[in-house]
């Protein structure tokens, strides 16, 4: 019985631990790009008086764009859809990478993108 109240406790606490973020970076979209062999969609940010990106993986820290994980599902015509909106609009965003280089080796994959 200890062993399985120990085993619970262990359980949630596991749960309550939030999930790692990458890398940061504010700015207004610089470029978009869609590639045709693949899809692949990637983009990077001008700081203009921002800092430059931060907390990146080590696959993507030389880099200083970004990538949509994968534009066939809802998520990630949202993403690109925000990103034109941002693009077309002026907007300053906020990304937040997923700490991962999935999609491409060298370039984080966005988690999320917030307009400012």
């Amino acid at each position: 019985m200890k062993t399985l109240l120990t085993l619970i406790a262990a359980s949630c606490c596991a749960v309550a631990v939030p999930a790692a973020f990458g890398g940061t970076q504010t700015g207004k979209i610089k470029s978009v790009y869609v590639r045709n062999s693949d899809g692949l969609i990637w983009f990077d940010l001008n700081p203009n008086g921002f800092p430059p990106a931060s907390g990146r993986p080590a696959c993507a820290a030389g880099t200083a764009y970004w990538i949509v994980p994968n534009e066939n599902t809802d998520t990630g015509r949202r993403l690109y859809a925000m990103l034109l909106s941002a693009f077309a609009s002026g907007h300053t965003v906020q990304i937040t990478g997923s700490d991962t280089c999935g999609r491409w080796p060298d370039g984080e994959d966005v988690d999320n993108i917030g307009m400012l």
